[in-house]
């Protein structure tokens, strides 16, 4: 599979700038990253890649200006391979999660164990909004729930929804490679109550939820949150991560007009857990 390797010049030294450029680009193909001093060096399948949609997004970009770019084309080899070898190490969060590859002999033991081969698709457990996510699956009630988790990735939270005692899932992206790989994930995990879906939110009209799990980035909750309150039963709750603690007032405000109130939130490096219940 033949790849680019996009150089981005970022002039901001904040290391926000790049977890929010990085969300970003995963959005329009790219599927890894690597954090170089000034530069965010991202990864993108050389069929997938558009130099106008790369350009749109760096001159839409609100959080910085200035961001330059250089294509070079990346080595050929198999980067899930080395991506895996190299960067993805077995997590454990909250004492009681642990997540790793079908590569990883050695890990810590935990009382939940997620089995996933990440396949680039965002979700290893490692960015803040995965883990916050988890320790709030971690601490909710699951038991004989219905769950929706919104731009599911490798459908990581939904493993761990179901081995919480969920009764049914939803999982659900946009994205097509992420889709197979949660297929895959699922399947390793011998999970079978996970129904996989691909596409957005026009998916959501025919099943209500008890909890809806939603980790994706800040516009596209704002577009989507009036869908979520409208499939979330009566006192369901709504978790939404994937934006940064000054995000909290803009999304408040949106959740608000369609029955949403803010219970509490979580914060880890400025990224936040937010929690709602619909009234």
């Amino acid at each position: 599979m033949k790849y680019l390797e996009i150089h981005l010049d970022i002039p901001s030294k904040e290391s926000f700038i790049k977890d929010l450029l990085a969300a970003q680009l995963s959005e329009i193909g790219f599927e890894s990253f690597v954090d170089e001093d000034s530069n965010l060096i991202g990864y993108i399948q050389k069929k997938l890649f558009n130099q106008t949609s790369l350009e749109t997004l760096i001159d839409h970009f609100e959080y910085e200006k200035g961001i330059t770019f250089n294509i070079i084309d990346a080595e050929d080899k198999d980067w899930n391979e080395e991506w895996e070898k190299n960067c993805f190490q077995p997590i454990i969060i909250g004492n009681e999660c642990v997540i790793h590859s079908t590569m990883h002999k050695d890990f810590p033991k935990a009382k939940y164990e997620i089995l996933i081969n990440p396949k680039l698709a965002f979700g290893s457990g490692h960015h803040f909004t995965t883990s916050l996510m988890i320790r709030a699956i971690l601490r909710t009630d699951l038991q004989n729930k219905s769950v929706l988790d919104m731009g599911c990735g490798t459908a990581i939270l939904a493993i761990l929804a179901s081995q919480r005692g969920a009764k049914t899932i939803t999982a659900i992206d946009i994205d097509e490679w992420a889709y197979n790989n949660a297929i895959e994930n699922i399947q390793l995990n011998q999970i079978s109550n996970i129904n996989v879906q691909c596409g957005g939110a026009e998916l959501l009209n025919k099943e209500s939820f008890d909890i809806i799990l939603a980790n994706i980035n800040r516009n596209i909750l704002l577009n989507d949150i009036h869908v979520y309150s409208s499939v979330l039963k009566s006192q369901g709750t709504l978790f939404l991560s994937g934006f940064y603690e000054s995000d909290i007032e803009i999304i408040e405000k949106e959740c608000n007009k369609y029955g949403l109130k803010k219970v509490s939130y979580e914060m880890d490096n400025s990224w936040v857990a937010v929690q709602f219940q619909k009234n």
